[in-house]
């Protein structure tokens, strides 16, 4: 699944492999464009997901909570791969300690 087109500095592809999305976003995860990241991690019946958001560039509040949203609906079955700009992010919102988010970025 491919959501390009609705920002020109964002992208959200997915793809399933034993029954894990691998969910690549790149660009700004913003208000106009977190839920189609939300979307394209749920979209396919995986049971478990990895977020790749080593691609993005900017990652707001909206991002946070469709972020807060996928942590939620697949719990530890959530794996997160940020971008040095996203763990920044999560750091000062107090969320870096969180089991989901990997080390890479």
């Amino acid at each position: 699944m491919d959501h390009q087109g609705l920002d020109p500095h964002f992208s959200a592809t997915s793809a399933v492999s034993d029954d894990r999305a691998l969910v690549t976003v790149t660009g700004e995860v913003d208000m106009s464009t977190a839920d189609a990241m939300f979307r394209a991690a749920t979209k396919d019946d995986a049971s478990a997901a990895t977020l790749d958001l080593r691609g993005v560039t900017f990652f707001d509040s909206a991002a946070i909570h469709a972020l807060l949203q996928l942590a939620e609906f697949y719990g530890e079955r959530l794996r997160v791969l940020p971008s040095l700009q996203v763990r920044r992010v999560l750091e000062i919102s107090g969320l870096s300690s969180q089991p989901w988010l990997g080390t890479e970025g």
